[in-house]
């Protein structure tokens, strides 16, 4: 079964802002991937090509790695989940840019059955909580996406002590 998810968010910052936020993966400054809400990706060395690790359940290797620009990420696990996913800055002005998460693989096995129960829910919700932080880190008024009641169940199956979505001030109608 073939499977091609994208998420994607227009920021209002220069590229290399943008960039930043890629580059700073798994990092102590990591702003993308905050891990409050969701487990922390972590490596088992700096991010590069060739770095190893993931997130929970989600393993995957960094197969690709333009600093500033993209990164590509060939998962290992869960058994069943062929191709990749990652990050990319599109559509760059000297103003703004899209950021761009896609997911492209083939599942075969049980992921069939695992992929659209559990795991896209709480894939999709991580990433829109992604892309607000993104916009809260830039500046950006985020636009949060509330999670699903199913995401919520999901959660709360799966950890002991699950946090709540993270939320940020408002601001005002005017601001971007």
């Amino acid at each position: 079964m073939k499977v091609l998810n994208v998420h994607q968010r227009l920021l209002y910052a220069q590229p290399g802002q943008v960039g930043a936020l890629i580059d700073a993966l798994a990092s102590p400054s990591d702003l993308l991937w905050r891990g409050n809400a969701w487990p922390r990706m972590a490596f088992d060395r700096p991010l590069g090509v060739g770095a190893t690790g993931g997130h929970g359940p989600i393993r995957y290797t960094v197969i690709d790695y333009t600093p500033g620009q993209s990164i590509r990420f060939g998962f290992t696990a869960p058994r069943g989940f062929d191709g990749w996913h990652g990050l990319d800055i599109l559509d760059a002005t000297a103003a703004h840019c899209v950021l761009e998460h896609r997911v492209d693989m083939t599942l075969h096995g049980a992921a069939r059955l695992s992929w659209p129960l559990v795991y896209r829910p709480l894939h999709d919700a991580l990433i829109e909580d992604g892309l607000a932080a993104a916009q809260a880190a830039l500046g950006n008024t985020p636009r949060v996406v509330p999670w699903s009641p199913w995401v919520r169940l999901l959660r709360r199956l799966m950890t002991h002590r699950p946090r709540p979505q993270l939320r940020w001030p408002k601001e005002p109608a005017n601001a971007r």
